[in-house]
């Protein structure tokens, strides 16, 4: 069986509002082995929609459309579908009394256009909409199963819930789950772990394997597919212990984790506090932590000091020391990190200073950031890194590998 999902709206289009019905439709669909081959996203014009709709009618046998079943001129998803399911539209007398009744109750006049979102196609499985006006509806023609959803994200999942997951279930003989699990690594690029990984990723067959870059990290999707949930999740815990014994020393979490909140539970285990010197990021390195639940069982706090005077007085830094290596240097950041630790009576401390941009500082390009930590009683260390892209994006970077070095730094104490 494959699957479609299409989306029909120009809003989708113009980035107004994300098409999350797409990604909640596919996960629901994973969940009962159901596979979607296709996401689109089509804008409100007659021909364009017909022409998605012909290409999906050719390809897949369950084909999900969401929006376009209001009541305007530019609700277009019933008259494409009708040029190929060539069924009539007629009123659904249940729909029309409950949005009649809408009205009536509100003391509203009821415009002639509303009763458009009452038409669905003659032979089809209508869905009342619980949420909404318009019904949804099931029409089965020629070997395909054609799904119309209005696009509200509420009213599109009470119907999925209430009608279509049913529906699917009591028509189709889905005898396999289909699970995936994010597996995240962090200081490792996406070239060396793909090269790492190229025996079990050129004979992946089930379970397959997907290495996704992000900024700073790289994920590794595993999907695997079972007569049930428990074997497709056992297979994937198989690849996964292999996985592990290759590249497990980059590995911090998967799923929803981030490496904020592995580092988090890694100072909890650890029994040690943080604290931060901050010019570069600006306090937006303690701010990760501090989001988190629990943080104030693992975080001293921030010293956030951005200019050479604030750095003398807030972090200690000894003026001579600016004087002679200025701000954005090894000297300056160790000494940020090493004031950071006995001011803040932190375990482990961290420190940023750097050039952000857009324009060059102290000699040093855009991009150019030390991290200078400090672990217990070992020797204090400096990094230094050259950042592209925005201001933000060097910013954002440095404040990603903060975590991942204290997070190489502390994950086997």
């Amino acid at each position: 069986m494959k699957a479609e999902v299409i989306a029909v709206g120009t809003e989708l289009l113009l980035g107004q509002i994300a098409n999350t019905n797409g990604q909640w439709i596919s996960k629901e669909f994973a969940s009962l082995g159901i596979p979607v081959y296709q996401h689109s996203v089509v804008g409100d014009n007659i021909k364009r929609v017909e022409d998605v709709f012909e290409a999906a009618h050719s390809r897949s046998d369950v084909i999900v459309i969401t929006g376009g079943l209001g009541p305007t001129e530019d609700d277009l998803t019933r008259e494409a579908a009708q040029k190929i399911i060539g069924q009539k539209l007629i009123e659904d007398q249940q729909a029309m009394e409950k949005i009649a009744l809408y009205y009536e109750k509100n003391k509203q006049t009821m415009t002639a256009n509303n009763r458009k979102q009452a038409l669905v196609f003659e032979e089809s499985i209508v869905l009342p909409n619980q949420e909404g006006m318009a019904p949804g509806q099931i029409v089965e023609h020629d070997g395909r199963a054609w799904i119309f959803l209005p696009g509200v994200p509420s009213e599109m999942k009470s119907l999925m819930n209430s009608g279509v997951l049913p529906y699917l279930q009591r028509s189709y003989k889905l005898q396999s789950d289909i699970v995936s699990e994010m597996m995240y690594f962090i200081g490792i690029g996406e070239s060396t772990l793909e090269n790492k990984l190229s025996a079990l990723i050129s004979h992946q067959t089930n379970p397959t394997l997907a290495p996704l870059a992000s900024e700073g990290e790289v994920g590794l999707r595993i999907t695997a597919t079972g007569e049930t949930g428990d074997e497709a999740r056992e297979k994937i815990a198989v690849m996964k212990e292999t996985i592990l014994q290759i590249v497990g020393s980059y590995y911090y979490g998967s799923d929803d984790v981030s490496i904020e909140a592995t580092v988090r539970d890694l100072l909890k285990k650890t029994g040690y506090r943080l604290g931060a010197a901050e010019s570069l990021t600006g306090g937006k390195f303690i701010e990760k932590l501090i989001s988190l639940p629990g943080a104030s069982t693992v975080t001293q706090g921030s010293l956030v000091a951005y200019t050479p005077l604030m750095k003398e007085k807030v972090i200690e830094v000894p003026a001579s020391l600016i004087k002679q290596h200025g701000t954005i240097s090894n000297e300056c950041a160790e000494t940020m990190a090493v004031n950071a630790k006995r001011i803040l009576e932190a375990d482990v401390a961290i420190s940023f200073t750097g050039v952000a941009g857009p324009e060059s500082s102290e000699g040093h390009e855009p991009g150019a950031v030390f991290i200078g930590l400090q672990i217990a009683d070992e020797r204090p260390s400096v990094y230094y890194f050259q950042f592209e892209g925005s201001r933000d994006k060097i910013r954002s970077r440095a404040v990603k590998k903060g975590y991942e070095l204290i997070f190489h730094h502390i994950k086997n104490l």
